[in-house]
């Protein structure tokens, strides 16, 4: 017969294995909860702002094809916050040879899609009101820089929007998108309206397509063979200045330059 010590006993070591195993399942569904988390919509807008900023380049794309691309720097940084929440990147885009000269200058207002589209992430286009104010903005110290509310005061006319949708699983990119059907007003070399095309992928390479129509439906602006691909700039792209993909030939350097692109005449 036993003791009511050994009673005692059995009976802590069942609750204690009660408690343990209640422990367990609770510690189980708070990780498997945070592991089918589903990421929110503010979530994708900070993914895809973030992915948009830094220094990217075309240098490999302008390597391998240079008679339709050339080596251009494309910088961006935040530069404001809405209200709401939307954030405004900077953006300048020059050739690599003279990073102090942009040649395109815009904001970019990045915020989560209205709930009633199908798609995840808004990246809207903007003019600015004074660009001469906001060359090299993303390189000087942040005293230097415009104030966000006078970032915000700066908004100036609407150009595109694209809505950007999470890509299918197995696919290179994260997000990938377009302007809407029938694009946006542009009366640029003969447009009458342009479309826009931007992919995000996962090694924060970007990839943009602008180009212009006429009202016949003929290209009259932007590359024709595919969209400009831009990756991270390496560490030691500072010592890469002087390379010759870095020199667009003479011949054309006369040719207009309207955004990412140089128009094929």
């Amino acid at each position: 017969m036993g003791t009511d010590s050994d009673s005692n006993s059995g009976g802590w070591s069942r609750a204690r294995g009660l408690v343990l195993k209640t422990l367990v399942l609770i510690g189980g569904a708070v990780l498997l909860k945070r592991l089918t988390k589903s990421t929110t919509r503010w979530d994708h807008a900070k993914i895809v702002a973030r992915s948009l900023g830094g220094e990217k380049l075309s240098r490999e794309q302008a390597s391998r094809d240079p008679d339709h691309y050339f080596n251009i720097g494309m910088l961006t940084c935040p530069a404001a916050e809405m209200v709401d929440g939307s954030k405004v990147l900077y953006l300048e885009q020059a050739f690599w040879r003279t990073p102090q000269k942009p040649f395109r200058q815009r904001f970019y207002m990045v915020k989560p899609c209205p709930k009633d589209l199908k798609c995840d992430v808004e990246v809207s286009t903007y003019a600015i009101r004074d660009a001469e104010e906001y060359k090299n903005f993303c390189d000087r110290p942040k005293d230097q820089r415009p104030l966000p509310e006078e970032v915000i005061g700066d908004i100036a006319e609407h150009l595109t929007t694209i809505h950007l949708k999470r890509c299918e699983r197995g696919k290179r990119c994260l997000y990938e998108g377009s302007t809407a059907p029938g694009g946006f007003p542009n009366s640029w070399n003969g447009a009458t309206y342009c479309t826009s095309e931007l992919a995000i992928l996962k090694n924060n390479e970007i990839h943009t397509w602008d180009r212009g129509y006429d009202d016949d439906g003929n290209q009259v602006w932007g590359v024709k063979e595919g969209p400009y691909e831009f990756k991270p700039a390496p560490a030691s792209s500072n010592n890469t200045m002087l390379s010759p993909l870095n020199f667009p030939p003479l011949q054309t350097m006369d040719k207009r330059i309207e955004g990412s692109f140089v128009l094929q005449e």
